[in-house]
This record gives C-alpha cells, sequence and structure tokens, in this order.
C-alpha cells in the first residue's frame, strides 16, 4: 500500500504531495495525521525555505474519504469531536506554518481541498479546477475550515457558499479571492516555479514573517497599539543580521546572501 503522502525536497523547497490518486486524494485521519507530521517537521527544518501543497492524479483533493465518513458517522460525538479535532489541527499548522506556503491546485478541490487553499499563502490553480463546499449537502458545515475560507473570501461570499454546496469553477474562485492567479494547466508548474524563485529572493526571516504580521495587523483594532507594534517590528528587523545583509546588498548593488 503506497503511502498517503509523499513528502519530496528539491533543495529550499519541500513538496507535500497528497498521494490517493484512486481516491482524489480524499481526508482520512490517516492523511490528516501525516499531512500535519510533515507539516511539524518542515516548520522546525531551517533548510526548507519554501512549501509546496500539491495533490497526485487526476485532483488536488476531493474532500473527505467516503469510508471514513461512514465510519465517523457511526462513531460517538466524543469521537468525533475528537476527529474534528485533528482536522483543526491540521489546518491551523498550515495557516500558521513559519514558512512560504504554495497550494498548486488542477482538477477537483471540495471541503477540506477548499480548505488547504485557503490556509496557504499563495494559491494558484489550472483553469479546469472545480471548488466546493459540499457540506451542506450531507447536513453537514464546513466549521473547522471555516475560519480560513472566511478570511479568504469574505463574510458576504462564505454565506452563500456555505449555504448552497454549489461547484464553482477556478474563474469564480479568483473572483471571490480563494485564489491569486489562474493559470493555463501548461503553465501551473512555471507559474509555482516563479513564485519560488520570488519567495528565494525575499529574506528567509521575512517570507517567513509575513503572514504573522498580516493576521496581527488584521485582529488588531487599537490603533496607538498596533503603531508602537510595526515600528518595533521594523526596527528589529532593520537592525537583525538579515535587514542589515540585505540593506547591504541593496547599497552595495549585489545579490543578498540567501538569494539562488
Amino acid at each position: 500500500m503506497s503511502h498517503p503522502l509523499l513528502s519530496l525536497r528539491e533543495g529550499p523547497v519541500a513538496r507535500l504531495r497528497l498521494n490517493r490518486p484512486e481516491l482524489h486524494n480524499a481526508f482520512d485521519a490517516i492523511l490528516i495525521a501525516a499531512l500535519t507530521g510533515a507539516l511539524e517537521a518542515v516548520a522546525g527544518d531551517d533548510e526548507v525555505r519554501v512549501v509546496v501543497i500539491e495533490g497526485e492524479g487526476a485532483s488536488f483533493s476531493a474532500g473527505a474519504d467516503l469510508n471514513w465518513m461512514r465510519g465517523m458517522a457511526a462513531a460517538s460525538e466524543a469521537a468525533n469531536r475528537e476527529d474534528a479535532l485533528a482536522l483543526a489541527r491540521l489546518m491551523r499548522t498550515l495557516n500558521e506554518l513559519p514558512k512560504p506556503t504554495i497550494a498548486r491546485v488542477h482538477g477537483a478541490a471540495f471541503g477540506g481541498g477548499v480548505g488547504l487553499v485557503a490556509c496557504c499563502d499563495i494559491a494558484l490553480a489550472a483553469p479546469a479546477a472545480k471548488f466546493g463546499l459540499t457540506e451542506s449537502k450531507l447536513g453537514l458545515l464546513p466549521a473547522v475550515i471555516s475560519p480560513y475560507v472566511i478570511e479568504a473570501i469574505g463574510a458576504r461570499e462564505s454565506r452563500r457558499w456555505f449555504a448552497t454546496a454549489e461547484i464553482f469553477d477556478a474563474a469564480t474562485a479568483l473572483r471571490i479571492g480563494l485564489l491569486h492567479e489562474v493559470v493555463a494547466e501548461d503553465a501551473l508548474d512555471a507559474a509555482v516555479a516563479q513564485q519560488i524563485a520570488l519567495l528565494l529572493k525575499a529574506g528567509p526571516h521575512a517570507a517567513a514573517q509575513a503572514k504573522t504580521l498580516v493576521r496581527r495587523v488584521a485582529g488588531e483594532r487599537d490603533g496607538a497599539r498596533l503603531d508602537a507594534d510595526n515600528a518595533a517590528l521594523i526596527a528589529a528587523l532593520r537592525v537583525s543580521s538579515e535587514g542589515q545583509e540585505g540593506l547591504s546588498a541593496f547599497l552595495d548593488k549585489r545579490k543578498a546572501h540567501w538569494c539562488p
């Protein structure tokens, strides 16, 4: 039996590839645990500077495995709560990963697959990709992934798609903010490579902490505290070894040492 997740390394890039192609990379407890563990491992690996999430076969991820869902339907409420908390841990780990992340999306991305896309910092997809928050068809809701999907597409759009379970295309996903770019299928790998190249030119600490800055600023309502925190951040960055190297490289018209 093949491993449900392939962890591939290309220098400073870690590719985490969902590997259940016969089931369109559907989630079950084993895949959730494997992906969470892989993310936790790359989080502590100083050699990794970019993480790509992708799917093997025809789909990115078609949501929950039907056999897994059948088993959970027969389980107790307490067991279902623990199971949902495992998925919540996966999504939060990805969303807060101290590395820039890229979702490479093709084929179907439903349910938890949409959650993975929403949790990534950069989301690119092929035109034929399809998306859906299909839980309401089963009398359920995308509760665990909702914080990340709502952050990506906003409350107004979420109210529609959560309720209708309608399938939508890549152009719609781009319009509502789930995706950053839609590129031709045969150009998808080149588009991912372009984003990787840009991230590798950025300071590793700066690129990794960008999401932390955005999350803090978006959640802060005290203007004076926000100004003080942001001033403290830029001051610390300017005097850090990375900031000093970046500024020196710019002034000396040379590449910073972290650039390929």
